[in-house]
This record gives structure tokens, sequence and C-alpha cells, in this order.
């Protein structure tokens, strides 16, 4: 009885608008493309099929789980996939159904129902049904990677209503805006497959799922082949008109950068995004480019990008002192790095939402105040006072008056410097190790690690294999990591991942630091339950002002650019989106 009153609620709500729902959520305000689109803006919808994009990686893989913890998914598997709804990337969050014809969402947004697809099927024509949604929540909780049980911990209840029909309850009172959507993002996986299957084991056995490609040639670890699906089910829906459009995706696995950036030029693979400055400036030369067969790209973004940082971990007694993680940051010689090591491509990160309007800038407003007041004996003066900015320097390679700024600030801390050697208000010499997993970050690295010798302390640079830093990443096994923090529009449930103290011990989580703060838990929880943009933008800067004032990394750099480098067979539509890349409308010059 109670389901039934439920749904009576769902359908009367304005926002539901009718009984078959609405063919879009938006976390705030309205979808931009009405039920009737044929398809995204960024597209060409008249995009040929055919041809291949190949892509490199380096490292390895062992797994084709890419939800389960154990092992090193293989790049891409995701494509096999379809989820409820798809994003497009022209607004800051709204989903648009894919396997689902229509949702439900009330206003208080305490569940959501989706409508399925009756045409939609999984590659070997099992129907896709309620069943599989329901199994695939309970079962990604059960055994997926933590992220999940973070992400989705406000469900309390995942119902098949009918064959097509699924219903999402929400824990009461969450005011969790962002669930509605997320829960339409998840791929979903076929019961029937799983049945006979452990699927807490990572293996090399090809899987199946109900999206645009299949799988078609595994070399473990070197290779991966993906092949589009011509009886693809949803291949006419206005969601992916103009997409998916490569006949081959094609993944090379290289256990070197460098070998990998031969390898480029000389036609192994097609499609390049560059990551590393020297190289984008450096390494693009030969008969190749000359003849204009590669082509460079640089393609401006809107999309927020986080913070990128050298992160402490906290676990570590060493770093619980929020002093010594200040002093330490003034070591890192940014100006110096960008102009003799990054080509000056690259500014310096201050906010760990970077790149957008959840930023923190100059003094907290009214509505921030009102945010941090309750907390302020747990919090620096300076996150009430002022506006954070990483220390700076002339760009000579001798910070000799930031490391003096730091000398001073840890000796009145009680810190010493015993022949050369800093040591803790304990005694302890101040050592540590930054562990890294790419042989192109040794460069920066040394410089850093220089410049920490001349305060006193010993920074040991370590580089171990992929499959060695996942693991001791998973088990927060470091002292010091390059970490990476990734940002949407619409931050939310992913927030937990991030900060919350209930990650901060759970193997494979996203809280490297090890955070454990009822300051940033409680503002977390009222960045999930924002009741509409103007809300999420103030709590987010909340947060920043105090992660940054925590001192917790010290910031890295980004580019609000993509580098891209391609042969020229391929072709992206002239309208780029703001919020991404969109790949997946790309095509083959050869296949028009």
């Amino acid at each position: 009885m109670k389901r039934l009153v439920l749904l009576t609620l769902v359908l009367v709500t304005p926002f539901a608008q009718a009984a078959e729902g609405v063919h879009a959520i938006a976390m705030h305000g309205e979808p931009k493309y009405g039920p009737n689109f044929k398809h995204f803006d960024y597209v060409n919808p008249d995009a040929p099929k055919g041809g291949t994009l190949s892509r490199h990686v380096v490292g390895s893989f062992d797994s084709l789980n890419p939800f389960i913890p154990k092992g090193t998914a293989a790049a891409g598997v995701e494509q096999i996939y379809d989820s409820l709804t798809v994003r497009s990337q022209d607004e800051p969050f709204t989903q648009y159904g894919l396997l689902a014809k229509s949702m439900e969402i009330p206003e208080d947004r305490e569940s959501a129902v989706y409508h399925l697809r009756q045409d939609a099927e999984f590659a070997d024509g099992h129907p896709v049904t309620a069943s599989d949604v329901v199994f695939t929540f309970e079962t990604v909780r059960e055994k997926g990677s933590p992220f999940y049980s973070y992400y989705y911990k406000n469900i309390d209840e995942v119902t098949a209503v009918d064959e097509h029909t699924v219903r999402f309850s929400f824990s009461d009172k969450t005011n969790n805006r962002e669930l509605p959507l997320i829960v339409g993002q998840m791929s979903i996986l076929p019961e029937h497959y799983w049945a006979e299957r452990d699927f807490a084991e990572g293996s090399l056995d090809q899987p199946l799922g109900s999206g645009p490609y299949r799988i078609k040639e595994v070399d473990a670890g070197k290779r991966i082949v993906y092949e589009r699906r011509a009886d693809y089910w949803g291949k006419d829906l206005p969601v992916n008109r103009g997409r998916h459009n490569f006949d081959q995706l094609i993944y090379e696995y290289f256990l070197d950068e460098n070998v990998a950036m031969e390898a480029f030029k000389g036609g192994d693979y097609n499609f390049r995004p560059e990551r590393n400055s020297k190289l984008w400036a450096t390494a693009y030369e030969g008969p190749a480019l000359k003849k204009g067969k590669i082509i460079q790209e640089e393609i401006p973004h809107s999309r927020p990008v986080g913070m990128q940082g050298f992160v402490y971990n906290e676990r570590r007694e060493l770093f619980d002192d929020r002093t010594l993680r200040r002093a330490l940051g003034y070591a890192l010689d940014f100006e110096w790095s960008n102009k003799n090591l990054f080509y000056g491509q690259y500014k310096r990160t201050r906010s760990y939402f970077q790149n957008s309007e959840l930023a923190a800038r100059g003094k907290p407003s009214d509505a921030e105040l009102k945010l941090l007041e309750p907390w302020r004996d747990q919090l620096p003066e300076a996150v009430f006072e002022q506006e954070y900015n990483p220390p700076t320097t002339d760009g000579e390679g001798r910070p000799r008056e930031n490391l003096k700024k730091a000398r001073r600030m840890l000796l009145e801390a009680g810190y010493e410097i015993v022949d050369g050697n800093l040591k803790t208000p304990d005694g302890e010499p101040v050592k540590f190790q930054i562990l890294l997993q790419s042989a192109a970050f040794e460069r920066i690295v040394l410089p850093f690690a220089k410049n920490l010798e001349a305060l006193g302390v010993k920074a040991d640079v370590r580089k171990v294999d992929q499959t060695q830093y996942q693991e001791r990443l998973r088990e927060f096994d470091f002292d010091m990591v390059v970490g990476n923090f990734p940002q949407s529009n619409s931050p939310g449930n992913e927030q937990r991942d991030f900060w919350h103290a209930s990650a901060a011990e759970s193997p494979g989580s996203r809280n490297l630091i090890g955070l454990q703060s009822p300051v940033v838990d409680d503002l977390v929880n009222k960045i999930i339950s924002a009741p509409d943009r103007e809300a999420l933008i103030t709590r987010c800067r909340a947060l920043d002002r105090v992660l940054q004032w925590g001192f917790h990394v010290i910031p890295n750099w980004h580019v609000d650019y993509f580098r891209l480098a391609y042969r020229q067979a391929l072709a992206h539509p002239e309208n780029m989106p703001a919020y991404g890349m969109a790949l997946n409308s790309w095509w083959h010059r050869d296949a028009e």
C-alpha cells in the first residue's frame, strides 16, 4: 500500500507533468533540449560511420570489470554499456533518457521512477528490464568499489514496479537533489549474464552489455579492440544521433610514455590527448607533422579542472601538523617550473573548484560566513578574513625568501634544525617519501625535493610500476603522492568519497588525504542537499576556503584547454561543447 501511495504522489507533481514523466532532468532550472529534440547541438547529425579511432594508454590491464576494486580494468570498457540516462556536455548538469524513455521526479526529489524503453536489449538479444536495474545497484553497492557505497549512500531501496518500471526510494529528508540524476548514470548490468559468474573477481572474460560497442579482441595488458554494433538497439535515438561513429575503437598499451610518443609519430595510433607540456612543446616534429598529416589543436573548455597537488597523507603522524604542511608548500617554485619545465603553458591552481564559478574568491560573502560561523573555533582565522593564494616566486629558481618564511614559521612552532636536518618538536627527523607512477613527474618533483633539502627536509622520490602504485593508493600506503580531485559543474555525492570522514579509512576510497573533519563533513552534506544553484555555489565556496586554509595539499597547476594531436583523417564538429571533448561525436574522414 505504501508503494501505491508514493507512486500516486509522483504522478501528480507538476514536475512529472504526466503519467509518462519527463524526457530529461536538470539539476537546476530546465533542460536545454525539449522532448522533441533531434540531436545535441554539438554533434554532426550526418557524421559518417566507419573507420578507426585508436588511442594510447601507459600501463597495463588484467581485468574487464571496471566496477570492482580488484585488478586494473581495460580502458574504454564502459563503452559496451548503456545507462538509464546520458549527460549533455553543453549544460552544467542535465540527464536525458537513454535506456529510460522517461522519468518521474517529485518536487522534493525523495524518489525517482524510471520507465525503460521496451525495445532496449543487451547484445545477446535479452531485453533490459527493471530487474536488471535492481540487480545492478544491489551488486555494485555490495561488491563494487568503495566509491559506490558513498555515491549511492542515500538510496534506501530500488524496486521493480513492473517489467519496465523501476523505482528508487531515497533517504527521508535528505534533500539530495542530485540523486535522481546520478542514479541514471549507472551502467546497467545483465542479471542473467552474472547469474553463474562471480562479480567480485576480476577476469578477462568478455562481459555483456547493451551499449553501442562490443569487445572484439583482447591481448591481455597490451591491446583491446572494440567494434561498433550494427545491431545496437539505440542507434537512432536523438541522444545518439551523430555519436558513436567509429567502427573500431582501439587502445594500445605502452609501458613508457616516450615509446608511446614515437609510436604515435610512426602511425601506430591516431589520436593523442597530450598531458605533458614538454612533449607538447618539443616532441611533435617529423615528416608527418611537416606534411600536415598530424594536427595539433588546443580547444578551450569551461569545465572545472578541480585540484591536482602534492597530497599529504594525514594518516601519517608527521603530517598531522598544519604548520608543517603549510611551510613545505613554500618549497615549490611553480614560476620557475612553468618557465623552465612547462614552457609557460600552465596556470597555478589555487582552488579545489578551479576554472568555475564554484571557486572561492576574495573574502567570504555573508552567505558563506553564515555557514562558517558555527565552526569558528575549529577553523583558522584566515578562513574568515583572507583570500587564499599559494606562495609565489620571481621564477629565477632560488626561492630564498619563501624558504626563509617557511623556516621562520617552523622554528616558531617548535621545530629545530640540527646538523642541517629539520627535527619535529618531539625530536623526530622530518623525512618522507614522494611516491610516483610517472617518470615524467620526476623532473618536476626533483627540484621541489632539492628546495625541501634546503629546509633540512629529506624527501625521497620513488617511482613504482602502475600495479604497485594503484595497490599502495588503495591501501593508503604512502607519505605523499601527486593526487587529483576532479570536479564537475554540479558537485554532489562524490564529495563524500573525496573528503568525508566515513571514507578516510575505507581502502580504495578517494579520500587520499585521510580527512576526518566535522567541519568538512557538515559542508559536504550541505553541498549534497543544496536546494538551488545559488546555494550550491555558496556551499562549494565555503568548503573550498576550509580546504584551502587546511593546507592538505600543495597545489599544482592546470590548463583550461584540451591539448590534442591527431591524424588529419579524424574530424570533429565545429561547435564543440563547453564542458567536454565529446570524443564520441568525432568521425573518420575516409568514411565520408
